[in-house]
């Protein structure tokens, strides 16, 4: 079964996180053909041990889709040392934009 959002909604997109070997609270979405994105929904702040775990988590979908990209989206603020190892890990930062 797929994850919901906070409000019990299946976001557009979402994939199984259990395909690609993740925790299923793990919240995955595919953007496009090569492109995936890591939803973070919290309120406190991602720190080097977050990234961490977000770079292993976005090993393993590069190893079952190995063209992939992986994208973080988060409304939780992150550390500049955290947002520079992401990126040069290659992983792009987005905020989730609230509406």
């Amino acid at each position: 079964m797929a994850k919901a959002n906070e409000w019990g909604q299946k976001l557009r997109g979402q994939v199984d996180p259990g395909r690609f070997g993740l925790p299923p609270r793990t919240v995955l979405v595919k953007r496009n053909s090569e492109e995936f994105i890591l939803v973070i929904d919290r309120k406190s702040r991602i720190i080097m041990k977050d990234a961490l775990k977000i770079i292993e988590k976005a090993g393993k979908v590069k190893e079952k889709s190995s063209n992939a990209t992986v994208i973080l989206q988060t409304n939780a603020p992150v550390c500049s040392k955290s947002i520079r190892f992401l990126r040069d890990n290659g992983i792009a930062v987005e905020k989730i934009v609230e509406k």
